[in-house]
Order: structure tokens, then sequence, then C-alpha cells
């Protein structure tokens, strides 16, 4: 199967652009193309990728929404204290708080299961793009052509998973509209907690230095993949065993230097770089900032119900890290679009494309209307952003109004064919998604449950006139709103018991005849409220068919503007991005240096949060006591590395590579300044911050006294 990697890049309508090696998060099957060698690589690329054989590729996987690296011939994996984070929170109570102290696994059977986690490792890939428009007629509406897709691309993983027993298999977009790619995965659902160091380690800086260089967070864990003692993937059991990965990734004790060469193999969430300036203007203008907003006030309220117990404090703060990390995200992005002028800049681009079409009546024909056609569908957008924002975030934000909805909606999407329902309720995914409700459970509070959505229905209730939603509209009738809602939610919340997993477990087997029958207010608003959310899903395929047309067509245009192609947007494929430990100066005068070292976890320890050092790290440091991790120049043990290679979200807990393979660090951030990556690259600002491995190793060694994970991974 694996003979099919070579020839992707065959069957993609387009190259890549090869001009600007460190721009770019390329797809494996480019990695012979880019002359690595004379960049500075010293394996051979077969090395890195072989088509036909085991590679370095093998050793890489995706960990729930991050990436990670099998470290050991036993499923160890090390990835990003955050993205274990989920698994460290849900084990945690008042009593084992493996947040704030941390857990070490002495031997396997201390190993804690980390719930809804899985693995995946990229087996092949193919070009399906022939037969998923194959489905598409010039006769279908847009949102007609959506459908389309969507159906013919579940028939794909469908028969795809039936040939491939046991492998988990996903078609993911290329170019809009344009090109996909039918991705099958080695799927592990057996994944535990092996170590995770304190919070005061592993979160050092908090938020404030989240997003910030430099930095001195020990952002790393160890977790273990395992599998049914056949190999085949298997839930949970006592009886697994450990994986056995095709690779493992070399670990080298002695770390990098300024200037060496790296690169990443991970897997990058979402960029946006062939996006219009219409896309752009929304997401500055509108989208972000009320996310920000949104965000901002939730994060407050968690924070305060959370004050004075801990226990309360543990539910929340998986949700709190998660809206803070997109919060900040989103100011670092929209700061960045100001600095850069990046809208006025695409508009530019975009005159001088409207002057190039013009310029040839065949192509005037052909694309005369596309950027007008593209700025319409985003006006009628702007139009309606208010309530949008609203029905995006009124289920997201309410937890009960949440499992009120999926358990109607579950009714409705299960009386249906395998193929015919929603993602979320496939016989695939559904136990999936049974499995995030019944942790969403045990994040439940009910008295930051109520202030967060009691904000955002008077939200609802505030929108014009020509947007108001039926539901709260009767919900409200002639009552003052305030007075209405809080009448409302006496009753509502008093009543429900969606929150006691027996009888959510049970609604989730109801029919909608039966579910409509239920006394649950919830139920009830979320029936009132199904309509409505059933037309925005409706209007919002009808967009995204349009725009899929109208962005594959500007695709073709830029390619003969440009008489170059392009590098497909990140899309949580695996993809690769190299470069160099290098800093950058963020502001007029100021170099900033690519390596920090336990010198700064000193300067910075105040002995409060979240710069609260334990006390037996700081003694470690104070005593000098590096071992071979001591690195001279800097007189410690370096803790943070920086390099400007192209990452966004999905490569946390990528492995930083040196020039011969080896992992020397662990990729978990961006500078403040390149979170604008998603949109833009720059060798000036876009620099990503990795933890050093040298760090990793004497934390792990020194502090923790898991001496036994060193001597898995061959470093003792």
């Amino acid at each position: 199967m694996k003979k099919l990697l070579i020839t992707l890049i065959l069957c993609l309508t387009f190259f890549f652009a090869l001009a600007t090696a460190e721009e770019g998060m390329y797809p494996i099957s480019e990695i012979h193309k880019l002359d690595l060698q004379k960049k500075g690589l010293e394996m051979s690329p077969l090395e890195m990728y072989n088509p036909d054989g085991i590679s370095l590729i093998d050793g890489i996987c995706k960990v729930g929404g991050c990436t990670g690296s099998f470290v050991s011939k036993d499923g160890l994996i090390l990835t990003n204290h955050h993205c274990a984070y989920g698994a460290v929170q849900r084990a945690s109570t008042k009593k084992n708080d493996y947040l704030q102290n941390g857990f070490l696994a002495k031997t396997r059977g201390q190993e804690i299961p980390a719930k809804a986690y899985t693995v995946r490792i990229t087996e092949s890939y193919r070009d399906v793009s022939e037969e998923v428009l194959s489905a598409v007629s010039e006769k279908m509406d847009f949102a007609e052509r959506t459908k389309a897709i969507e159906k013919r691309t579940k028939e794909i993983v469908k028969q795809a998973e039936k040939d491939n027993p046991g492998k988990r298999a996903e078609v993911s977009e290329m170019f809009i509209g344009k090109t996909y790619v039918l991705f099958i995965y080695t799927y592990l659902k057996d994944l535990r907690l092996v170590y995770a160091p304190p919070r005061s380690i592993g979160n050092f800086g908090g938020e404030v230095d989240n997003w910030m260089w430099p930095r001195h967070t020990g952002d790393f864990s160890f977790m273990r993949a395992y599998v049914a003692p056949d190999g085949s993937s298997a839930d949970y059991s006592p009886d697994n065993v450990p994986y056995q990965p095709k690779r493992v990734v070399k670990v080298a004790p002695e770390g990098v230097n300024e200037e060496d060469f790296v690169f990443i193999l991970g897997y990058p969430g979402r960029t946006y770089r062939h996006r219009t300036s219409h896309f752009l203007a929304y997401e500055e203008e509108i989208r972000m900032p009320y996310v920000v907003d949104w965000y901002q006030w939730q994060i407050d309220v968690m924070e305060k119900m959370g004050e004075k117990d801990r226990a309360v404090q543990l539910k929340h703060i998986g949700a709190i890290k998660g809206l803070s990390n997109t919060m900040k995200n989103y100011r670092g992005k929209l700061k960045g679009l100001k600095r850069m002028q990046l809208v006025d800049k695409k508009r530019e681009e975009e005159k001088a494309l409207e002057q190039f079409i013009n310029s040839d009546p065949k192509r005037k024909n052909e694309y005369g209307s596309l950027l007008s056609e593209i700025d319409k569908v985003y006006k009628e957008l702007r139009e309606q952003a208010d309530l949008i924002l609203v029905l995006t975030y009124l289920r997201r934000s309410s937890q009960i109004l949440s499992f009120a909805s999926t358990v109607y909606e579950a009714s409705i999407e299960l009386q249906k064919d395998d193929l015919e329902r929603k993602g979320a309720y496939m016989n695939r995914t559904f136990d999936r998604t049974k499995q995030r409700l019944t942790i969403g459970l045990k994040n439940y509070y009910v008295a930051t449950d109520k202030i967060i959505f009691k904000k955002m229905l008077k939200r609802a209730a505030k929108l014009p006139e020509k947007l108001q939603i039926p539901a709260i509209k009767k919900l409200i009738g002639n009552k003052d709103p305030e007075t209405a809602i809080n009448e409302f939610f006496e009753k509502a919340y008093a009543q429900s018991k969606l929150y006691k997993k027996n009888i959510l477990d049970e609604a989730l087997k109801k029919s909608p005849k039966q579910v409509k029958k239920m006394k649950d207010p919830f139920i009830q608003l979320t029936i009132e409220l199904y309509p409505t959310f059933e037309k925005f899903e409706e209007q919002g395929k009808a967009r995204r068919g349009k725009l899929d047309k109208l962005y594959a067509k500007l695709i073709d245009v830029k390619k003969q503007f440009k008489t170059k192609d392009f590098i497909p947007d990140a899309n949580r494929t695996l993809r690769l991005t190299y470069g160099r430990i290098r800093g950058y100066s963020p502001y007029d005068a100021v170099y900033m240096n690519p390596i920090t070292s336990t010198n700064g976890v000193l300067e910075k320890s105040t002995g409060n949060e979240p710069f609260d050092t334990p006390a037996k790290l700081l003694k470690l440091i104070k005593a000098k006591d590096y071992g071979k991790f001591y690195h001279k120049k800097l007189d410690g043990v370096p803790v943070g590395i920086l390099y400007n290679m192209d990452t966004t979200g999905g490569n946390s807990g990528s492995p930083v590579l040196n020039a011969r393979g080896e992992l020397v660090g662990i990729n978990f951030d961006r500078a403040f300044e390149a979170t604008i990556n998603d949109y833009a690259w720059s060798e000036s600002y876009s620099r990503s911050i990795a933890v050093d491995i040298r760090y990793v190793l004497w934390v792990t060694q020194k502090f923790g006294g898991a001496t036994h994970l060193l001597k898995e991974i061959g470093v003792l």
C-alpha cells in the first residue's frame, strides 16, 4: 500500500512551489524534491520518508489534536504537557492532584488511562479528487454540492476502512473545492499517562508567558500506546500490551546550538494563506474580536467560581486553559494583522490579479467576476454575523444545552442510514461522541453553567428584530427579557436531570418521539431551537459550496498570474517544515537569543503562581546539579529553543529533529508575533518555540526521579 504514496504528487493538480525553502508546511510527498541536503540535512531523504519501506515518519504520530514521537520500542511517546493536560486533569482529584503535583508511573501497571485520547500513524495516502468531485454536477445548487461531496467522502472512507480492517481512513481537502486525498492511519485507542511534571514546570509562566519569548516552560509529558495481545487496536484493557512502533525516534541528549539545521515532522492544524482579503477582513473586524471578548468573559467567570474551591477549579481548569490559549492567540493575530496591514496588502494583490484577469478577454470571461462574487458572500456573512456568532457559541458555551442538543440530534440522526448521518453520529464515531459527553459530565458545574448560559441568552434576546431566534422570542414572550430568562432558569435548572450519567445514557437510546415526550426543559428548548440550527447549518453548507467553487477557480488563475504553484494550506495531515535555530528582533534595537537556560528559570521564579518553581528544582539549579546535561556556555541546562520553522496549532508536541533526524526538542508554541502564521509567514517575525530535550531529560531524571524512562529511551 505504501507504493501509493509515491504517486500522490502525480495525482495532485499542482506541483508545489519550492522557492522559499523555510516557508511552507510541505506534504511528505515533497520531501524528495526539496534538496534538503544542500540546506544542511545529514541523512538521506529516503531515511526520512521511504514510500516502499520503514522510515522516520513511521515514528511520528498524531496524539489527540497534537503530535508525538515514539521514543522507545515499547510505545513510549514524548509529547507536550499541554497535550496530555486533559488526561492529567481527568485523572486528578482534590486528594490526588496530578495537575498540581505531577504524576509518575514507576511501573507500567501504574500508568493511568488517558480517556478519549487516540493515536494515529500515517500509513498511506492517495489522491481521490476525481472520485470526490464526480459526485457534483453543474445543475446542483451550492448546498447540494456540499452535501454531495460530504456523502461521497463518507462512502470513500467506509470502503477504505472495509478494505483495511482495523485502520482508520479520512479524506482531507488539500485545495478548497479542488483536490482531496484519502489517508489511511493505524489507529490506537488505548493511550496511558506515564510521566507529567507538575504544573509549576509543565506550565511555568502560565498565561503570562503563553505565546511569548523568552520561554522557560518544561512543556513535556510521556505517554504510552497499548494494543491487544494480538497487536490489534483495542480499547483499554489490563490485558493489553505496549504497542511496538515500526520506527523509534532517537533522542539526542547533546541538543542543538544556534544556527543548527533542524526540521519538524508533525500534524499542523489549519492555515488560511490562500484566502482573500474579504475573509481576512471578516476575521479581523468581526469574528476574532467577538471571540476574544466572549472567551475572556468566560475565563473571568470560571476563575472567580473556582477561587475558593480546588475541586471546582479542577472542573474548570481544562476549559480555562483552552479558552485562554485561543483568546491570546487571537489577540496576537489581531495585532499582527494591523501591524502588517495584511488586509490592505491582500487587496493590493487582488487589484493586480484583477488587472491580469481583465487584460485577456478569455480570462476575463472565465474569471472576471470571481473576486466580486467572493466579496458578495462575505457581505452576506457580515449582515448575519450577530446571529451566526450567537448560534455558534450558544451550544458550545452551555454544557447543559450541549447535552440536550446531543440527545435530540442523536435521536434524529440514528434513524437515518449510516452514510446519511452527521459525522458525530455515524457508527464509527458515536462511541467517541458518548465518551466526550461522559467527560463533559465530570466537568459540569451548575452554578457556572447558569451564569454563562444566561449571558448568552441575553445576547440572543438583544439581536435585531430581523435576526431574532423564534425559540428565544417565544421564551421571552411579552415579558422583560431579564425577567423571562430568570424565570426560565429557576425552573429549568431545578427540574433538569440531564447532568446525571444514567439519565443521559438512557436518553441517547430514545427515538425522536420518545425524546419529545421527555419533560426536561432543556430538551424542550432544544426542540424549539432545532429548526433554527438546521436552517443555520443549511445556509452554511450553501455558503461553503459557493466558496469551494470560487476558491478552486481562484487557485487556477493565481497559478497563471504568478506562474508558479502553491503549497496547500495545513489541514491536520502529516507535514514537513525546516529551518534554523535562530533568534530575531521583534522590536527596534531588541534582539532575542534563541536558547534560554535554567538561569532564566531562577530569575523568573517569584514563589507565586505562575512562576512558583518547585523548591526541589530551585535547589538543583542553585547547586548546579546538572549532570551530563550541563551547557558550558550557558552555565546551566538549556530550557527553550527558538527557530524559524513554519508551524501552527497541531504542531504542538512535534519533534524538533537535528540534521541526523534525532530528537532535540518538542515544539509547543510560537512567539507572539508569529500567531499571524495562520495567515502569513515571514523570516523576520515567524519564530516557533520548543522545550529543549536537555531540559526534558534533566527534569525527568533529577527532579522526577524517572531514571527508568531515560534508560528505556537509551539515554542512560
